[in-house]
């Protein structure tokens, strides 16, 4: 018995990885590594002052904008109303457009290629423009105002939902789809009682999700004239009025956890 203990003490456990793959691993770690070490040090180099500096700048800076004036909670709070309605139009509108787009660009679904492959050029360019861009030109189309958010965030949201979508198109199970054209059911009949009983619970989180990221951008967005809280926070930051500032930031953080609140209880109950 202790012989055979002492053979299998002496047995050397295989690696769960080569030595190449752990040789690769490691030089890219130190690779990342040393990249974010660098770039913390340019970075400082390019700073006026450098970190010690802003670190010292952050008292001036609580001093200014507290205490938060509250009094003028009332009368930003129509502008915020604003900005989750603009939210909640553009949501909406991509989302009807993304079913037909989303369809188009699944591979398992588009089984014409060129459709499919038209469909997904395009929103990969709609994916890489980016929100303030869009908003700059439906600003200078429309003017300054909440139509140009609307549209800024519609063509903004239908890239990420019809990519999101799409994918999940991709990954159902296509025997129940593949039985009903066996059967005789003709495509809109495979798409609704074969395709979206499965992806209507990713679709609604998905939905959910985009609404989220719009009411962060469209206030971004009101940034360059697009309407919503993001122009009355820009105002008051062009008049240096730094208490209604931080008062306009505390309605606009309590209002995205409230509804990253409710998005998180319906996905739950969803999904």
């Amino acid at each position: 018995m202790t012989k055979q203990n002492e053979s299998l003490q002496d047995q050397t456990v295989p690696s769960l990885y080569p030595v190449k793959t752990k040789l690769q691993i490691t030089v890219i770690f130190l690779l990342v590594i040393g990249f974010y070490l660098f770039s913390m040090f340019w970075t400082q180099k390019e700073m006026v002052g450098g970190f010690g500096n802003a670190l010292s700048n952050m008292k001036v800076v609580a001093v200014k904008f507290f205490p938060p004036n509250l009094s003028v909670i009332p009368a930003i709070w129509p502008a915020m109303a604003q900005t989750i309605q603009m939210a909640i139009i553009a949501t909406t509108i991509s989302a009807l457009l993304t079913i037909p787009l989303a369809l188009m660009s699944a591979r398992n679904i588009a089984t014409f290629k060129p459709i499919y492959y038209v469909t997904r050029t395009c929103l990969n360019i709609l994916r890489t423009i980016p929100d303030l861009v869009l908003a700059v030109i439906f600003v200078g189309l429309f003017g300054v105002g909440v139509l140009s958010g609307i549209f800024a965030l519609i063509i903004f949201s239908l890239g990420i939902l019809a990519k999101l979508i799409g994918e999940t198109v991709e990954a159902v199970d296509m025997d129940p789809l593949e039985a009903m054209r066996a059967s005789g059911g003709n495509t809109l009949q495979v798409i609704f009682f074969g395709l979206v009983p499965q992806m209507l619970p990713q679709f609604t989180a998905f939905v959910l999700y985009v609404f989220e990221i719009n009411i962060r951008a469209s206030v971004v967005l009101g940034l360059v004239g697009a309407g919503g809280i993001g122009l009355v926070l820009d105002q008051q930051l062009g008049f240096y009025n730094y208490p209604n500032v931080l008062s306009i930031i505390i309605v606009i953080f309590v209002v995205v956890l409230i509804i990253e609140f409710i998005s998180n209880k319906i996905r739950e109950a969803l999904i």
